[in-house]
């Protein structure tokens, strides 16, 4: 007897399943909230240099809405090309003269500039308070915003190197509680940071425990289920991602405060960790681990709970040991992350998930956290994004259950890459083709997010699951870091970051053609299952 036909005597995919996976998915909700929170948080509004020529008196409450404000950022503030005012220099000297109107900036010589020199008046007519309008993060300071990301990206790289080693050392369950209450604690204290420092330092700790429940979110999700319905419950741990933008949008709109915003999304964790103590422990881990008591008392707990007692009362020790050989044995040998490594197939099938996660995210991140470009409402725009993953999954699951992972995985990405690279040769002013085109996108990366997480875990064997899970989550980690830092080449040449977003997809979706297809097939327990396959 398999541990897939132990789960069918026990009930299959009962009561238990649809309430284990449900309050899986409901931290996830929050989950796209923290990883692109700073959409928010770290909007840059309108601003310009701090003027105070009337004693006692500033434009700050009404920016540029009324006429003596408008005539005092004219003669004191420079006009950009779009005959709007600077946002990092100002005259020297007010410049009275420019309150002729036959006069312009570009009619004297002395008029020279500096840069803000007493802070800078921000627009909150959208966002009261970011951590830009907070510390100043403008002009000289402004790379300090992509640098947070960054930093929290890091966080969650280094989750998914710590988080996915020790899942498999001491099991899903106890890692995924740890993470709801870190994220619970630390996220709360982001909202209470004094300084920029103090900031980052909470938000890398925040990308780490971020990565510990994504891992053990699917592990567990993954473990206890059938494996014909392992693509359905793929699909609903991806819509929860997706439902989580919606919920975002919402919330931001409704919270305009960065500090309360980030309190929103954070303080729920402490629900989660609380009844987190509830969820079943895999009784696959708990095999390879050698703990057949454990393994045993968790199995018949889920044949109670789904009205099978009596199927689980039948089980003994002996049935275990003789079913689940595979798994003990596995538990006589240690395993590394030079194990992803050490075999053939293992080591094609690690190569082949370093393209595609790291590619995904890459180009994903590329997307999602450049919203203020598209010239529209934040929240809109959060919104359709949200939206697009709705259609882009649902096919996507279709391809995934009734065509296969591999081909789904690679048109995906290729399709992705295509759409990314289209929008070079799209005129600036058709901002709502080059939105059409960027939403696209997206939700190919969406659905190739949600193929990855369901087809990695159903190429790595349970023995180095969570390890070679954690691996790959690196390589997508990575590509979070880098993908702001490639924006940085459009001074060099304006295309450069599309070409590259682009490319860097289609090349995955080539490597993802080599990866063995895994529909319809049990989950390997050992590495000589994956050779033999």
């Amino acid at each position: 007897m398999t541990f897939a036909e132990l789960l069918e005597q026990v009930g299959s995919m009962g009561r238990f399943q649809i309430i284990h996976v449900t309050l899986l998915a409901l931290p996830l909700l929050l989950a796209a909230s923290h990883n692109i929170l700073q959409n928010f948080t770290a909007a840059t509004p309108g601003h310009h240099c701090h003027i105070a020529i009337v004693p006692n008196h500033t434009c700050e409450d009404n920016f540029t809405d009324f006429l003596h404000c408008q005539e005092l950022l004219r003669i004191s503030i420079p006009m950009d090309g779009n005959q709007q005012p600077e946002k990092c220099l100002r005259f020297i000297s007010t410049q009275w003269h420019l309150l002729d109107s036959n006069t312009t900036t570009t009619n004297g010589t002395k008029m020279d500039t500096e840069p803000c020199m007493d802070g800078w008046i921000y627009d909150r007519s959208v966002f009261t308070s970011t951590i830009i309008t907070e510390w100043d993060l403008v002009c000289g300071s402004r790379t300090l915003k992509q640098m947070a990301q960054s930093i929290y990206m890091a966080g969650v790289l280094v989750g998914a190197i710590v988080f996915g080693s020790l899942a498999d050392k001491f099991g899903r369950k106890s890692l995924l509680i740890w993470s709801y209450l870190q994220i619970a604690i630390t996220g709360s204290c982001v909202a209470f940071s004094s300084n920029f420092t103090m900031y980052c330092i909470f938000r890398f700790l925040t990308g780490m425990a971020q990565s510990g429940i994504g891992l053990n979110c699917v592990s567990l999700s993954v473990e206890w289920t059938p494996t014909r319905l392992r693509a359905t419950v793929g699909i609903v741990i991806g819509y929860s991602y997706s439902i989580g933008q919606f919920l975002l949008a919402g919330v931001a709109y409704a919270i305009p405060d960065w500090r309360w915003l980030q309190l929103a999304v954070s303080v729920p964790y402490f629900i989660f960790f609380f009844y987190g103590w509830w969820f079943t422990e895999s009784a696959r881990w708990l095999a390879t681990a050698g703990k057949l008591n454990q393994a045993l008392k968790e199995l018949q707990k889920v044949a109670r709970i789904n009205g099978r007692k009596e199927e689980g009362n039948k089980l003994s020790i002996e049935d275990l040991r003789a079913s689940l050989q595979k798994e003990m044995s596995s538990a006589k040998s240690t395993h590394t992350a030079a194990d992803l490594v050490h075999t053939p197939s293992v080591r094609r099938i690690s190569c082949c998930l370093c393209f595609v996660w790291f590619s995904t995210s890459f180009a994903y991140y590329g997307l999602i956290m450049d919203l203020q470009n598209f010239g529209v409402s934040i929240y809109l725009i959060q919104v359709i994004y949200g939206a697009v993953d709705i259609p882009a999954k649902l096919i996507g699951f279709f391809m995934i259950s009734f065509i296969g992972r591999r081909v789904t995985q690679a048109s995906a990405l290729i399709l992705a890459g295509i759409a990314i690279l289209a929008n070079i040769h799209v005129p600036q002013d058709l901002q709502i083709l080059r939105a059409l085109l960027a939403v696209f996108g997206k939700g190919c990366l969406a659905a190739s997010f949600n193929c990855a997480a369901l087809y990695t875990g159903e190429l790595y064997p349970t023995v180095i699951r969570q390890t070679g899970t954690g691996f790959v989550n690196t390589l997508a980690r990575v590509g979070g870091i880098v993908a702001p830092l490639v924006r940085m080449t459009s001074e060099f040449l304006p295309s450069l970051p599309l070409i590259i977003y682009g490319a860097a997809p289609i090349v995955s979706g080539i490597a993802a053609c080599f990866l063995p297809e895994t529909r319809n097939m049990p989950l390997p327990d050992t590495i000589e299952d994956v050779e033999s396959q």
